[in-house]
């Protein structure tokens, strides 16, 4: 090996360390603090159904370990990673390869996209139920420590995370470089404290046998089933893993789980089982009695400091998936700030952070205690994780063409596990399980109808359109022909075959048009970003040197929507006539829907479309356009 290409592997394997860091800082904070929380609510579940004798920590360690190896290890870092859209993941990436398959039923098709759909509902129960609970159970700490300070605990974790997101407007760029040290120090820490009750009472390693969780199920069927509903909190965060590899890749965030993450927590949990076994009182925290006494505030500090990484995680996440449903039309247009220039995925929604903020409080005030939440926890995690393995099983029979009875075998493993967790989970639905599932079925109502919604007020603008090509060969054809004036006039559209209604709104009332005009529409892709080369298509509509084209830009649906950019790029690459940026005119249709009587969708899923789109934000501001060259041309539509 020459000294070259010595070089060259140090410094691929440099990068890769820096990856797989940066991945602990944002991938795996929310699994990486399920220890503050897990156990505790294991042992306090259904009134303590699970006992703190040996037989029983032996086999709630094995189911956990277990759990974690084959969710999180086998399923997702092994299997479901390699479905990734361009180097993306979540299930909204998923959705997106669902939506380019040729299947022989539409309904079959549709059936999935709304299982999909309702994963992505979930998520957002997670997101709010997150932050709540991994904060909270830090904080909660403080009781272990200082006892006489307990009644402080809730003020407190509405004070850190009214904190956590008010910050959010300023972007995690900058902040975001320490997380990975800080998250690699904090699994440093866990595993330490595992390691060393586990050196001290090493039989506990004997609960990493399979045999103990199966005799515990065999032994205790019906508590061994409760248990599966709180062991569960231990595998919360496996779909960030999936969803945040567009950001690193999936070796990096491999080598993370297996060398670091995986390692930390089994010791950790092993600890935590010891710790119980050698005194069942501590089933009350046994995460922080795991701890030295006079390490307890610092670890109070440490895990807050590690639950806002988590959180943090988190609500980066939320703003990811609903800016990505919004370009891949599941939701109206909202407002969203990019807060890094160099970084493309970094992106703030204020509606979405305030909403989250609200939920979050509530949860903490409303539930009281973090092993109250977990009750709340597991069902929006084990739904996600079903439609995840759903999907994934359908990309590889039907895109991969994987043979059937491999798939076959994969879903007879993945679902038993999947479908006992979900299972043991709804019957916590009347203690807490009901606010997710709540969450989900009105954030899915809401993303079905705006997806409805749009294809029928699509349907009826391409009916008030019309042909863009008929409409250019009359202007050709008019006799006398039509008055042109000096500029150049940029009309946004949907569809790149028909008219924009300003433009026939234009011609009508001023009876003439601009010199230069170009009419855009913008295309998302299923892909999350688009080459530059690839960008732009422009098409004469047959016509040369008549000033009127017509410009196609494609974009990923990570990307933001930047038209004087892209139109000014145009103008560097051929665009017809004396078309420039600077001096356009931005000339957008602005439609007024109006619910009415007619067959198609039901009164008040036809409600909830118009009030949605009242509230959307404008497309000027959407599409980044200068306020002062963007004009308005209003018309309706009935729905």
């Amino acid at each position: 090996m020459t000294a070259l290409s010595r070089g060259r592997d140090a410094r691929r394997q440099l990068g890769m360390a820096a990856l797989a860091l940066g991945a602990l800082g944002v991938v795996f904070g929310d699994i990486g603090t399920s220890p503050l929380y897990a156990l505790q609510t294991v042992f306090s579940a259904d009134h303590g159904a699970v006992k703190p004798t040996e037989s029983d920590v032996f086999g709630v360690i094995s189911l956990v370990f277990w759990s974690i190896t084959l969710i999180v290890s086998i399923e997702f870092v092994l299997f479901i990673m390699r479905a990734d859209n361009d180097g993306e993941g979540g299930i909204l990436a998923l959705i997106a390869k669902i939506e380019g398959l040729r299947l022989d039923s539409k309904g079959v098709k549709f059936g999935l996209i709304a299982i999909g759909m309702f994963g992505v509902a979930l998520f957002y129960g997670d997101g709010m139920i997150t932050p709540a609970i991994s904060v909270l159970s830090a904080v909660e700490g403080v009781k272990v420590a200082i006892p006489s300070v307990h009644s402080i605990v809730i003020p407190v974790t509405i004070a850190v995370l009214a904190v956590l997101f008010a910050v959010q407007r300023f972007g995690t760029h900058r902040i975001g470089r320490v997380f990975g040290p800080v998250m690699l120090f904090w699994f440093a820490v866990i595993a330490l404290a595992g390691l060393g009750r586990v050196v001290a009472h090493p039989e506990i390693v004997k609960a990493l046998l399979p045999s103990y969780g199966i005799e515990f199920f065999g032994r205790h069927f019906g508590t061994a089933f409760i248990a599966l509903g709180s062991i569960v909190l231990t595998i919360t965060g496996a779909e960030a893993l999936y969803a945040d590899m567009g950001h690193f890749g999936r070796p990096p965030i491999s080598r993370a789980w297996f060398f670091v993450v995986f390692p930390a927590l089994t010791l950790n949990y092993m600890g935590q089982g010891s710790l119980i076994v050698g005194d069942p009182g501590t089933i009350s925290n046994p995460f922080f009695l795991l701890i030295p006494h006079w390490g307890r505030v610092p670890m109070v500090v440490l895990a807050t400091v590690a639950t806002v990484i988590a959180s943090q995680a988190v609500i980066s996440g939320a703003f990811s998936v609903t800016k990505q449903a919004i370009q891949l039309g599941f939701l109206p247009r909202l407002q969203i700030r990019h807060t890094s220039a160099a970084e493309i995925g970094q992106v703030y929604l204020p509606a979405v952070n305030w909403f989250l903020l609200i939920t979050v409080v509530a949860l903490v005030i409303g539930f009281g205690s973090s092993t109250a939440l977990g009750a709340a926890y597991g069902i929006a995690v084990t739904c996600t994780i079903t439609a995840d393995t759903l999907l994934f099983l359908v990309i590889a029979r039907q895109l991969w063409r994987k043979p059937g009875w491999l798939v076959g075998i994969g879903a007879a493993v993945f679902f038993t596990v999947d479908v006992a967790f979900l299972a043991a989970n709804l019957t916590k639905t009347e203690h807490g399980g009901w606010f997710p599932l709540s969450v989900g079925v009105v954030l899915f109502a809401v993303l079905s109808t705006w997806r409805r919604g749009s294809r029928e007020i699509r349907d009826s603008r391409i009916e008030a359109e019309g042909s863009l090509r008929s409409f250019v060969d009359q202007l050709h054809a008019a006799d006398p022909p039509t008055p042109r004036v000096p500029g150049t006039a940029v009309y946004l559209n949907a569809r790149r075959e028909t008219t924009p209604l300003a433009l026939h709104a234009s011609l009508e009332h001023a009876h003439a048009l601009h010199e230069s005009i170009v009419i855009i529409s913008i295309e998302t892709t299923r892909t999350p970003y688009v080459d530059e080369e690839h960008h732009l298509v422009v098409d004469d509509l047959g016509y040369e040197d008549d000033g009127i084209s017509h410009l196609t830009v494609k974009v990923g649906f990570q990307e933001a929507i930047k038209v004087p950019h892209l139109f000014a790029l145009a103008c560097t690459r051929g665009l017809e006539g004396d078309a420039r940026e600077e001096d356009a005119v931005y000339i957008l249709s602005e439609v007024t829907i109006r619910a009415t009587e007619s067959p198609g969708m039901r009164g008040w899923r036809k409600r909830l479309y118009v009030a949605l789109a009242r509230n959307s934000v404008s497309a000027a501001d959407f599409f980044h356009l200068p306020a002062d060259r963007t004009v308005t041309i209003g018309s309706a539509i009935d729905l």
